[in-house]
């Protein structure tokens, strides 16, 4: 059983901790200041704190409304091994858009102070390299830029710019030269020793930065741009709670979506008491990121028991009463986010969290504290943005111009008006940011395939590219398997003879040769055999039972022969063979090469045709199994130019229930 590498070396010399490893969706940074000008500590934990300072503004003017998945951007002291720098440690959960904003974060900050060097990365490793994957040079291969034990440091970004350690700078030890070129990772150390001593040997693409940076180009707008607002119908104490605590739904909605049956008794149960019933019930405008609403949104829940009178008797309405059925989302969704904050607020495994305990403070400050009361209406109204409701074209997907953008059709298009730059408006599929995305991986997947370096056997790889870690075993038993599968013709020529019990080529030989033997020394032979003493008769009987064997092999070669030949188990172009027997024979053998020859044809084009067939048939059971995904089927038959419909009428809808 292959156990998976940890980089323990074990509790010998050396031994400084056990390899670290990131927790899953997160997102790790260290900023470190690098400034000869720099001579004391003091001096140092000063810029420092310049640095977390501006932090704490640049994000407070960025996100003043912005909802954090999980966890916000934060910074922290930290030092050890001589080292004192910020560090942060976010999990982003589902929101992949909150990690993105933390790069533009420190990009900015990075613009500020000339002198701050900043290494980012998640559970992947230097997410910054997997993004610019096409456009790496053959040196930089995950080996030497791996960062899963967050102590290999070779990409940093400075100045607003991606800078790499080159191979050739690993300092072995605190010399200031750089040593011959290393295949290894670079610990934090060793990096700000190059980063110190050679700064001029760092490395800046424009290229790689523009592929690594590319989901930034819509920043800052993107920050609001993720944001969605929709009115929701939910009691007035949870109404009240959310305008204070705005950021609560997201964990509210979070617990909702990721409920177990556990969490989910009280609300199950006639006999428990909520925190939210659903009674004086207002609609009030509710910010959710794009991910939260998409969570919350795509959910089938059965109504908890104090929700269902409602919902049943609000779903009483005509098709046609729009009203009635936006008045019955509103409050679906209004029951989903009560449901979420119940879940929340009485789920103990959510003690430590800081925002139930805000929650639960000002919940405790309603019940006992009498001048702290419930909103009114006319207070409600005047709330910011407290009617919006922005469109939710952004949710629906229309499989139609899904294809027609992964097929490139799209990328002739310009912008609608004369003389702007830009994605052009959504037409059907998402929105721009989604159309620019998508183009984005088409063009790449493209690139690949377009690829004129590569040959028959698929992508080139130099000796970067090879993983050199493997035993000499393994490649001792992959030579061995190469050997035990190469074609040997001539053992497999007499392999097929003995199978169709035909003599070997040697015995043929040897017959051959006693053949020509017995024809053109026959009559010396004979004269010998007159000539001859008495004594010599036993000899010749012999060479006469010798010829009579050979003459027997010989005409039993010729017999198998022709029976073979006229079965045609030796002919390997049928056509001519055909074409010869028939051939010098009268006008009705004309006719009969013609019969062959078109007999022929249909066989040959039979067999295309069930080729053909068996080909047709996999490829459709192959699209048909991917169940509307992606497939190799659908992408094969997408590139020939092949759009095939939907198969929907064999599906069978399903409700994910709770």
């Amino acid at each position: 059983m292959d156990v998976p590498e940890d980089d323990f070396k074990g509790f010998g010399e050396g031994f400084d901790g056990f390899p670290k490893r990131l927790p899953e969706d997160c997102v790790e940074y260290s900023l470190f200041i690098i400034d000869s000008r720099l001579k004391s500590q003091k001096e140092l934990l000063g810029r420092l704190e310049d640095v977390r300072k501006e932090s704490l503004q640049l994000t407070v003017s960025l996100l003043k409304e912005y909802i954090w998945q999980r966890e916000a951007f934060k910074l922290e002291l930290e030092g050890g091994k001589g080292l004192l720098y910020l560090h942060g440690l976010t999990n982003y959960g589902d929101s992949v858009e909150d990690e993105w904003l933390i790069v533009y974060i420190l990009k900015e900050l990075s613009i500020k102070f000339p002198d701050l060097w900043i290494k980012v990365v998640d559970t992947d490793g230097e997410f910054l390299l997997i993004e610019a994957a096409n456009a790496l040079p053959r040196w930089l291969n995950p080996e030497i830029a791996d960062n899963r034990a967050s102590r290999h440091s070779c990409v940093w970004i400075n100045k607003n710019r991606l800078r790499i350690i080159p191979l050739s700078a690993a300092p072995a030890s605190s010399s200031t030269k750089a040593t011959a070129p290393v295949s290894r990772p670079l610990s934090l150390e060793e990096a700000k020793e190059t980063i110190t001593s050679t700064p001029q040997i760092l490395i800046n693409s424009p290229l790689l930065e523009e592929e690594a940076f590319y989901r930034l180009r819509n920043y800052p707008s993107q920050i609001t741009a993720s944001l969605h607002h929709a009115p929701i119908a939910i009691p007035r104490k949870l109404a009240y709670l959310l305008h204070d605590r705005p950021a609560s739904i997201a964990p509210a909605v979070e617990a909702f979506y990721l409920r177990d049956p556990v969490a989910l008794k009280p609300l199950q149960s006639s006999s428990s008491t909520l925190v939210f019933p659903p009674a004086d019930l207002v609609v009030v405008s509710t910010r959710f990121t794009k991910v939260l609403y998409a969570q919350l949104k795509s959910q089938q829940f059965t109504p908890p028991e104090s929700w269902k009178d409602i919902l049943s008797r609000s779903g009483k309405h005509a098709p046609s009463d729009h009203i009635g059925v936006k008045k019955h989302a509103q409050l679906e969704l209004g029951m989903k986010v009560a449901s979420g904050f119940e879940i929340l607020l009485t789920d103990p495994k959510n003690g430590d969290n800081r925002i139930v305990r805000e929650l639960k403070i000002l919940i405790e400050d309603l019940e006992t504290d009498d001048d702290v009361t419930l909103p009114t209406d006319e207070e409600i109204s005047k709330w910011k943005d407290v009617n919006r409701e922005d469109d939710e074209i952004w949710l629906d997907i229309n499989f139609e111009d899904f294809e027609r953008e992964l097929d490139g059709k799209n990328k002739s298009k310009k912008p609608a008006v004369p003389g702007t730059s830009g994605a052009e408006p959504p037409q059907g599929f998402g929105d721009a940011k989604t159309q620019a995305d998508l183009k984005k991986m088409v063009e790449r997947f493209e690139a690949f395939l377009n690829d004129d370096a590569a040959g028959i056997d698929g992508a080139e790889m130099d000796d970067m590219d090879i993983d050199d870690d493997e035993d000499d075993d393994d490649l001792d038993d992959s030579e061995d398997e190469d050997k035990d599968v190469s074609f040997d013709e001539k053992e497999f020529a007499k392999m097929m003879r003995e199978m169709m019990g035909m003599p070997s080529e040697e015995d043929e030989e040897a017959a051959a040769n006693l053949t020509k033997a017995s024809s053109t020394g026959l009559g010396g032979s004979r004269i010998r055999e007159l000539d001859s003493s008495d004594d010599d008769d036993d000899d010749d009987d012999d060479d006469d039972d010798d010829e009579d064997e050979a003459s027997k092999l010989k005409k039993a070669m010729d017999q198998m022969e022709a029976e073979l030949n006229e079965a045609g188990a030796l002919n390997l172009n049928p056509i001519p063979s055909k074409l010869a027997a028939l051939k010098g024979k009268s006008r009705a053998g004309k006719e009969e090469v013609q019969k062959a020859i078109e007999d022929t044809d249909d066989e040959e084009s039979d067999g295309e045709i069930d080729i053909d067939f068996n080909l047709a048939k996999n490829l459709l059971e192959s699209f048909k199994s991917q169940a509307g995904m992606a497939g190799p089927g659908g992408n094969i038959m997408g590139m020939m130019g092949m759009q095939l419909p939907r198969d929907e009428d064999d599906a069978e809808p399903g409700m994910n229930k709770n």
